[in-house]
């Protein structure tokens, strides 16, 4: 079969020729492989800047996919702690981390939206005691996990969601999913008495923006809550101390660890339903296997970017 592969870090995938996989395990099987999605997690896992990035190579990317099982069901799949991903003909999946989809369900829709969907689906739902008519900031709301969140807060009743970004022209059609308010980061004081804050930013730009927030807050006794998921500004923030001290402030983090498989997989099947009935707009772009190579690097777009063997 052919597979895309990478040999070491910083290098795109090459498609090429792979052995084919076997299914060893009492719960594998071996499937075909539909739609993969081009997702940060799949990128950060194979150049190394993900903490659970395992560094040994040659490496077939993508940490998901929706796949069809031997007996001809569409299956969505995770493969987080696998060196064969999705990026292949064919790949071993889990049966237990993998869900049924229906049978017209799109394979490139749910692939492009499944990652990037789950992110923060599942920190509302399983990472904190999220409430209908609660208040949400969503920062780096411009990107495919970002644009979702606005969608899936108002999807479970957030009263007010605010969308925050660097880009203003980027931010303005984001009312059009749903953000009540669009805001850049030096305007972030404006969603001072937000409940939750979904990070998909962190890293100094977050930092930045807790203090102005926090200050302007009418009750700074009022929980708050900052969720991080992402870290597209760096890896690490310099949280002021005072963040912590002068107002009820708590930060937790969403993401594999922090949630059970059993949490994260209870959830996908809604999820794959509400993307299937079309209530979530979805920017999904495929990609044939001639194209991968410079796909790989192509951060130009809002599409999710699409592998399709």
């Amino acid at each position: 079969m052919h597979a895309a592969v990478i040999t070491a870090y910083g290098t795109p995938p090459v498609y090429r020729e792979h052995p084919e996989p076997v299914a060893r395990g009492e719960h594998e099987m071996v499937v075909d492989v539909l739609a993969a999605g081009l997702h940060h997690l799949t990128r950060s896992k194979a150049n190394g800047t993900h903490y659970s990035a395992s560094g040994v190579f040659p490496i077939v990317p993508g940490a998901d996919g929706v796949v069809r099982d031997p007996s001809g069901r569409l299956r969505y799949a995770a493969l987080d702690d696998t060196d064969l991903g999705s990026f292949a003909e064919r790949t071993v999946i889990d049966v237990r981390r993998s869900v049924v989809l229906p049978d017209d369900a799109d394979p490139v829709r749910i692939a492009a939206a499944m990652n990037p969907g789950m992110s923060s689906w599942v920190a509302l739902r399983r990472r904190i005691a999220f409430e209908k008519g609660q208040r949400v900031l969503i920062l780096g709301a411009t990107g495919s996990a970002g644009r979702m969140a606005i969608q899936i807060a108002k999807r479970f009743g957030a009263a007010e969601v605010f969308a925050a970004g660097r880009d203003a022209a980027r931010l303005e059609p984001l009312t059009g999913l749903g953000a009540d308010r669009v805001l850049t980061f030096d305007s972030i004081a404006a969603a001072a008495d937000v409940d939750v804050v979904l990070d998909f930013v962190w890293g100094a730009p977050a930092a930045d923006a807790m203090i102005p927030l926090l200050t302007a807050r009418a009750d700074r006794s009022v929980p708050l809550t900052w969720v991080q998921i992402g870290s597209m500004a760096g890896a690490s923030a310099p949280v002021p101390s005072a963040a912590l001290r002068a107002a009820r402030l708590q930060i937790v983090g969403s993401g594999i660890g922090s949630l059970s498989p059993r949490d994260i997989l209870a959830e996908l099947p809604e999820l794959a339903e509400a993307v299937t009935e079309g209530a979530l707009d979805i920017r999904a772009r495929p990609v044939s296997p001639s194209g991968i190579a410079e796909a790989w690097n192509d951060h130009r777009t809002d599409e999710r970017l699409v592998f399709v063997p």
